[in-house]
This record gives C-alpha cells, structure tokens and sequence, in this order.
C-alpha cells in the first residue's frame, strides 16, 4: 500500500519502499515480471484476498508500474501490464531473490536466472557499469548527492565521523532537520 510520509521524503530508498514496499505489492511484480497479467491469475498465484489484490493493483497502476488495459467487453475485464518504470524493478526484485535464497534457503535455490539461449544459471549481483568492478563494501560507499536534505547530508557525515573512530560525536537528527 501506498506510503505518502515515505514518498515525500528526498531519500530514494524510502521514496521506493512508500511506491512498492508493502510486501504483497511486491508479490504482485514478481508475478508480473514473470509474465502474468490478469487479476486472476495473480489472486491464484499469491493466494491475495480480491480486496487486497484490487487495492495493491489500482496503486502500482497509480504509481506508473502498472498499466490496465482492457481486454474483455462482455464481461469487463483487464490485465495489467508492465510499464518501464515497472520493468525497471527486475534488478531489485533479482537482488531480493539472491540475497533471500543466500540467507533463508537452506534447502538450495528454489528459482534461478539462466541465460536463455544456454540455460546456464547467472550469478547475479551489482556491478560499476563503467568498470565492471563488483560493487564491495570495502570499495564503494554511500554518500549524500547534489540533491541530499540536510538531515541527509548529517546523517551520512556522522557515520563518516564513527567509523573514523570519533566517539565523541552524538547522534542528533533533530537539531538539523527531521529530514530521514
């Protein structure tokens, strides 16, 4: 469901999970990255009260993930297709996938990305496109962008400061901003 406090703030991760975090919604895009479209065919697959399913739909179609277009007159009835904001998802929704199947899947990979034309099975995961280099913790970092709040820009300059090792430093959001 829809998170407006989410959407509204400047950081892209909560402007993401406010769209698409709800955990059904994100259900509903793996089915339609995988190739389903119509409502029952998600009901079906999720095993979503129609209520539920009907409300997570009309938001992603709301949000631009989703496209509704009918495909039946007598009775009404519409599939709901991927835009490419919706397609843009696939590499978060393939990193979840890995990092689930690497941490809660004991029993092996339940699903898996081939290459179609061999079939042989991709490791998947997140690379610097200018340099192909794996994106590691000990080489790459998060920090504030051009168009950081200032609660941003503290937060990020305070986690900066403690693994300097300053143990001085307190955190305080609030006497900047309340900016998250």
């Amino acid at each position: 469901m829809k998170n407006d406090a989410l959407c509204n703030m400047v950081c892209p991760v909560a402007r993401s999970l406010g769209r698409i975090g709800d955990g059904w919604s994100i259900m509903i895009m793996r089915d339609a990255l995988a190739g389903l479209t119509r409502f029952d065919e998600f009901q079906k697959s999720i095993n979503i009260a129609p209520n539920i399913l009907t409300s997570r739909l009309n938001a992603l179609t709301e949000d631009g993930l989703l496209e509704r277009i009918q495909y039946s007159v007598k009775p009404v009835r519409y599939e709901y297709i991927l835009t490419e904001l919706g397609l843009d998802f696939r590499p978060v929704l393939l990193a979840l996938s890995e990092w689930g199947t690497r941490n809660f899947a004991p029993e092996g990979r339940a699903i898996e990305v081939v290459e179609r034309e061999t079939g042989r099975p991709v490791r998947v995961g997140m690379v610097d496109l200018d340099t192909g280099k794996p994106i590691s913790l000990e080489e790459y970092a998060l920090v504030p962008g051009p168009a950081a709040s200032p609660g941003m820009r503290y937060r990020y300059d305070y986690i900066k400061q403690k693994q300097a090792g300053v143990t001085t430093a307190k955190y305080d959001p609030l006497s900047v901003s309340q900016e998250k």
